[in-house]
């Protein structure tokens, strides 16, 4: 009997997924060109258990870039839990950013792998609802000029994919998300309160 493609996998079948996932994603951040049997081997796992779960390279890249994508993601809403809206969007920001330049060796996987529809289709879904959220609380705080949306917001936010990954980063990074945090900021409701 063949199980169910949206079964749940049993606990020993999650941890083999779970191992080869974390050791695909350093693997390939480090090299594009990393061997599936070197990525089996490193997680421990045979060949025929590795290709039960990503029957091919393309398979293993866009389920690695799902994942990291996600757990983006997920973060929005517990930056929201513990933060103001306004600091919870600006933290996201920098973790936005930290994910996206430390992600430039599997980038080049992806590039590899997947034609681009593929993948922008598969980060759109979970980036658009995180930046949703974090988007319509600051909105209902007052903190952000009223009206920005998901697709306003990645467009402002562009100028990051032209930094060099491999350079000091981080403070033109900052630097970058610092403006567009202050644009989001100015014409908010609560702007002259605070200012």
């Amino acid at each position: 009997m063949q199980q169910k493609k949206d079964a749940p996998l049993r606990s020993d079948a999650q941890r083999n997924r779970e191992r080869i996932l974390e050791v695909a994603l350093a693997e390939l951040t480090r090299s594009a060109d990393a061997p599936l049997s070197a990525i089996a081997k490193k997680a421990g796992v045979g060949q025929g258990t590795f290709y039960r779960h990503f029957p091919n390279r393309e398979a293993l890249v866009l389920e690695v870039y799902r994942y990291e994508v996600q757990q983006l993601a997920d973060t929005a809403a517990q930056l929201l839990e513990t933060r103001a809206p306004d600091r919870a969007l600006r933290e996201w920001m920098d973790r936005f950013a930290q994910y996206s330049m430390a992600k430039a060796g599997l980038a080049d996987a992806l590039g590899k792998a997947t034609a681009r529809g593929t993948l922008a289709a598969l980060g759109h879904g979970p980036v658009t609802a995180a930046l949703t959220l974090l988007l319509n609380a600051n909105d209902e705080a007052g903190t952000i000029r009223p009206g920005v949306t998901p697709d306003d917001f990645l467009l402002a936010i562009a100028g990051l994919w032209q930094i060099d990954p491999h350079s000091d980063w981080q403070p033109r990074a900052g630097r970058l998300l610092d403006l567009v945090m202050d644009g989001l900021r100015a014409g908010a409701p609560g702007s002259a309160a605070r200012g």
